[in-house]
């Protein structure tokens, strides 16, 4: 079968969309999981480059950029959900496809078409529709979180367009140990954080997220982005949320509006439009 970019897109988006509920569940500190979502990947992907007798691969500038925008991202994305509430989060969180568009037209002279700028904002008021019930506030807290997601939303742009010039020099397994050693390293020491917390159960699943995030999505995000444009495949991440809201009703037992069917319909119909580079 020959490979579709974009639906693997759609798979990882949706993939990545389980976080909230992961974070939820393991209640552990944001540096803590921050920890173990760089650590497990870097060691599975370690563990690969000894099984085939490689050297470890060497980065460059470039790529040191993106990992530690990488590392921003993540982090500032788990305090995020932690502070604010999940409307404010996500609403804050995903102008980061439009960011990535822009950057990618400026930096990798990507053009985007009038039609699929349209659809982005399609897309995007999908996006506000689904949280429109959501409570919305300037608490402290709440304030702390969606500066937090404006960050990562900013860390995850520059990670993107890096990690697409990258693919040009990187094999696919590189690019995914590159983009998690760094986060590792600096996030070791906050391991102790939550170790009492960290029993046989806890430990099992935030490993279990770890590889299904940073490995498997990964495994087919960056071969994607070897083939499709930047602002095409930070389109199609939309489906991200939807994934989000069919996890939380199906595993937390948390309802559908109106509102969150009438966006989700918006974001997929926007993708399903969306036309192909």
């Amino acid at each position: 079968m020959s490979f579709n970019p974009y639906v693997a897109v759609v798979v990882a988006a949706t993939i990545w969309g389980s976080a909230g509920v992961f974070i939820k569940y393991l209640a552990l500190s944001a540096a803590t999981i921050t920890f173990f979502r760089f650590a497990v990947p870097s060691a599975v992907m370690l563990a690969y480059f000894i099984f085939r007798r490689s050297t470890l691969p060497r980065g460059d500038r470039l790529i040191f950029l993106g990992s530690l925008a990488n590392v921003l991202k993540t982090f500032f994305y788990f305090l995020g959900f932690t502070l604010a509430s999940i409307g404010n989060a996500v609403v804050v969180y995903f102008i980061w496809p439009i960011l990535t568009a822009a950057l990618g037209s400026a930096l990798l002279k990507e053009r985007v078409s009038g039609r699929n700028t349209l659809l982005f904002a399609v897309a995007a008021a999908g996006i506000v529709l689904v949280y429109l019930d959501k409570e919305f506030s300037f608490s402290n807290r709440d304030f702390a979180g969606m500066a937090a997601m404006l960050v990562s939303a900013l860390a995850t742009a520059v990670f993107m367009v890096v990690f697409k010039k990258s693919t040009e020099r990187y094999s696919n397994p590189e690019l995914i140990f590159h983009q998690n050693i760094v986060g590792a390293a600096i996030f070791l020491p906050f391991l102790f954080i939550d170790m009492p917390a960290l029993n046989i159960v806890r430990l099992g699943t935030v490993t279990f997220y770890s590889l299904l995030v940073g490995v498997i999505g990964f495994a087919l995000y960056f071969p994607a982005l070897k083939k499709a444009k930047v602002s095409t495949v930070s389109f199609l991440a939309y489906f991200e949320p939807v994934s989000a809201i069919l996890f939380a009703a199906i595993l937390l037992g948390e309802g559908i509006t109106w509102n969150m069917a009438a966006g989700g319909l918006l974001i997929i119909g926007s993708a399903i439009l969306l036309k192909k580079d």
